[in-house]
């Protein structure tokens, strides 16, 4: 069969792949707002031959046409519509971006990164001394279960908890931990007494839920806890799981049960008399350490130099808290 003749060839397409200047899309969505190039143009603060040759331009690039021109009105073709909803939300993200990165020049900031519950419980509740005393230092916390690299990442220091054999470089200690049982004081009020470890039978026990997930998350369950106090095949009245120490806090707190806590994360509430610890002598250590590591690009900076002696110092009066250091003797 011969070839078809050119009154009959397909055309051919060819489709542009470069980037279209953000000039151009700025354009599209004025005249998108308005439906007039007139009025675009007065937004933009150019011509009205200007609007319309960037309007041309950005047809040519993405080879349709994205308006209808009528004689006194302009209509969006359904291609133009698309790429209004699909560009309007993306300038407005880059917007907010150039926003915040305009009011952050020239201040001072500490971005810190570490796992949702340790934010929450230890340092969240810590921080308005530290803002008190540096109104001038910004602070923004990335709480997260991932580990970031400090030598890539947009973070100044990491908070963390690791066996002492697995510490990163770095790393100054803040305090160990222990692991304590304990509830609410109505749910005890309410309750048989509990005088020995058989006794947290009576109760639903507040577990985590995911130990699973690593090897080092099995040493703070309750069934290591049954099993250093003897009572291995112990079954208490009801589990309730959860994945994050601060769900498991929250429900002791709300008087659903025993929880096995992590005590530099409850000392504030024991102190407060909002938690009663059980059985203080069953309280079992733990091969976890709370670490503080600085950003090797990052530690000279005063700003991060400040809120790492702050830091050092909380952790003194957690670890003084949790009777891992002795009090200052007066006057000391």
């Amino acid at each position: 069969m011969p070839p078809p003749s050119p009154a009959f060839a397909l055309p051919t397409t060819h489709l542009r792949t470069r980037p279209v200047a953000v000039g151009h899309w700025r354009a599209f969505l004025a005249v998108a707002r308005h439906l007039n190039f007139r009025a675009a143009a007065e937004e933009l603060a150019l011509t009205q031959s200007a609007v319309s040759r960037q309007i041309q331009a950005l047809e040519d690039e993405v080879g349709v046409p994205l308006f209808l021109r009528h004689t006194r009105a302009v209509e969006l073709t359904s291609a133009g519509g698309q790429l209004q909803r699909a560009i309007s939300p993306a300038l407005e993200r880059l917007d907010a971006a150039v926003r915040q990165v305009r009011l952050a020049a020239g201040r001072r900031s500490v971005a810190i990164t570490t796992w949702a519950s340790f934010a929450s419980m230890w340092l969240i509740p810590r921080m308005e001394q530290f803002q008190r005393d540096n109104p001038d230092i910004d602070i923004r916390i990335d709480a997260g279960d991932a580990i970031v690299d400090l030598e890539t990442a947009d973070v100044d220091l990491a908070l963390r908890s690791s066996a002492a054999s697995h510490v990163a470089q770095g790393a100054q200690r803040l305090f160990g931990e222990q692991l304590a049982v304990v509830a609410s004081p109505w749910l005890l009020a309410s309750m048989p007494p509990i005088r020995s470890a058989a006794d947290v039978a009576q109760f639903t026990l507040i577990e985590v839920g995911d130990a699973h997930r690593t090897p080092y998350f099995e040493w703070i369950t309750w069934r290591r806890w049954l099993e250093c106090a003897g009572l291995a095949r112990q079954q208490p009245k009801r589990w309730l799981y959860f994945n994050y120490a601060q769900q498991i806090v929250q429900a002791a707190l709300a008087g659903q049960g025993l929880a096995l806590a992590r005590m530099p994360l409850v000392a504030e509430n024991l102190a407060r008399g909002e938690l009663v610890e059980v059985l203080p002598a069953q309280r079992l250590d733990s091969p976890l350490v709370y670490w503080l590591v600085p950003g090797p690009r990052s530690a000279q900076r005063p700003e991060v130099q400040a809120f790492c002696a702050w830091l050092l110092h909380e952790a003194r009066l957690t670890r003084r808290a949790i009777g891992e250091e002795a009090p200052a003797a007066p006057g000391g």
